[in-house]
């Protein structure tokens, strides 16, 4: 009998391998990652035609970045409102899986930002990796949709939670509760991002309509100022809180107004969407504070000792690169994860002018996102763009904007626009072009619509048209050179 029963026991307890979810590893296992050789950030940039997307950046000492990918979106969004903001990037403990987790929002779509707040959207929108190079399409989750007369789901941010096995997301939603109606913090667990559970209030702020609206957390080696978790809230201050279990109690450390910083309180630097990251190699950390009401972007205050709102302090020796970033995350990359982000963002592509071969003095450039040939065009920016792979064939190219970022020379209408991609398939096409030698002049070069072949490039009382090439001034109008 006693055999009889050991087998069954051991049947058991297979089963219950069996239909149990995959845990993801605990953090402790996720030591043996590689050191740390660097940084990404993932951010947006503002409300302009393509701002509201998902952008990275790099640094190698954590205060000095450059943009990838020549300043434009490495992400956009084809689903919700077509715009993200607050992007928040996530590793597995394993290192093997990657998220970014956005706000659903375009406020440059004409969205008011009542609108925004008290009838938008309650979905977050997610992508997921495997090399933070190849990602999947996006995907919505309605986090917020259970919460009665929730009226957005704002700033996410997610967090691994090794006492339970899976991940925390946590947002802003504007609702009614307990009659009155404020920003406040909310959560679910998920070990997906697809499947998730019945959100739960996380943080609220006693008193009156004292709102919350951007929280992020970190987390440190053991006994690093006495915790093990610390958070940043954006809730008329920047408030920092310990914990040592993320789903647990938290203690009110203080918050920066010693720095004259706030979030609308108190006078001095307004700011929000406060940013954790830890330098590599040392116990030091500079919390990132967009310095949204002047638009100046991010600036950084830095402390070795989290346990003390005492400890932060200033900093001036930063630079954020050509972009303005926005409320995003920082991710510390291994030599391997950096090696591969760089080697799909982080060459510059050549700088080209596009010179007409009829009137050599005269270059394309945009006006008013119109598109003709000009002399002595100024800004000189104007008349810049970088040929980059053919946004609906690598083998072909694209023209896009050096000062206008996401935005593409496109044929509409057989007229010619620099326009924000979209994202769509129509787009794609309609900005993509083959290079092929010059029908004037075979030194120089002509350019093939790739989804009407028999046009080409070319000008027409100065105005750039997509026109079949008939005759010889049609051809030598459809002739270009480019240089740099």
């Amino acid at each position: 009998m006693s055999r009889v029963l050991t087998r069954l026991s051991a049947l058991l307890a297979a089963l219950c391998l069996l239909v149990l979810p995959a845990v993801q590893a605990p953090r402790a296992e996720a030591a043996a990652l590689d050191p740390f050789t660097g940084y990404l950030m993932a951010h947006f940039t503002g409300e302009s035609a393509t701002g509201e997307q998902v952008y990275f950046a790099h640094s190698r000492d954590g205060l000095t970045w450059r943009d990838l990918n020549n300043g434009s979106p490495v992400l956009l969004s084809t689903i919700g409102t077509r715009g993200v903001r607050d992007p928040s990037i996530v590793r597995s403990p394993s290192g093997d899986r990657y998220w970014i987790v956005a706000t659903d929002l375009r406020i440059a779509s004409g969205t008011s930002w009542n609108d925004a707040a008290n009838r938008g959207s309650r979905s977050l929108v997610v992508w997921e990796s495997r090399d933070l190079v190849n990602w999947s399409t996006p995907w919505l989750i309605n986090v917020a949709g259970a919460i009665p007369g929730a009226g957005n789901a704002w700033a996410p941010e997610a967090v691994y939670n090794p006492a339970t096995g899976d991940y925390v997301v946590y947002w802003a939603t504007n609702s009614l509760r307990d009659g009155v109606t404020k920003h406040r913090i909310w959560y679910v667990r998920t070990s997906d991002f697809r499947n998730f559970t019945a959100p739960q209030l996380y943080i609220e702020r006693p008193g009156g309509g004292q709102g919350i609206i951007d929280t992020q957390i970190v987390e440190v080696p053991a006994a690093i100022g006495g915790y093990r978790y610390y958070r940043a809230s954006a809730d008329g201050h920047i408030t920092i809180e310990a914990s040592n279990s993320i789903l647990g109690s938290w203690t009110v450390l203080g918050n920066l107004s010693h720095l004259g910083i706030s979030n609308g309180t108190g006078g001095g630097n307004v700011v929000e969407g406060p940013m954790w990251m830890q330098f590599n190699g040392r116990n030091e950390w500079a919390l990132w504070l967009d310095q949204y009401a002047t638009g100046r972007g991010y600036m950084p205050v830095t402390s070795t000792n989290l346990g003390s709102v005492t400890n932060f302090r200033t900093r001036s020796d930063y630079n954020l690169g050509g972009t303005r970033k926005r409320h995003g995350s920082i991710l510390n990359l291994t030599a391997a994860e950096e090696s591969a982000v760089l080697g799909r963002w982080g060459a510059t592509t050549p700088v080209n002018r596009i010179q007409a071969y009829t009137h050599q003095d005269r270059y394309v450039r945009h006006a008013n996102y119109d598109v003709r040939i000009d002399a002595n065009v100024n800004p000189a920016q104007d008349a810049q763009f970088r040929l980059v792979p053919g946004l609906a064939d690598a083998s072909a190219v694209s023209f896009e904007s050096v000062n206008y970022p996401g935005h593409y020379l496109r044929h509409y209408g057989f007229d010619f626009v620099l326009a924000a991609n979209d994202a769509s398939s129509v787009f794609a096409a309609d900005a993509t072009f083959r290079q092929v030698a010059g029908l004037g002049n075979s030194s120089w070069s002509s350019f093939r619509s790739y989804n009407y072949p028999d046009r080409y490039i070319r000008h027409y009382n100065y105005l750039l048209r997509l026109d079949p090439i008939n005759d010889a001034q049609a051809r030598n109008d459809a002739t270009f050179r480019l240089t740099s």
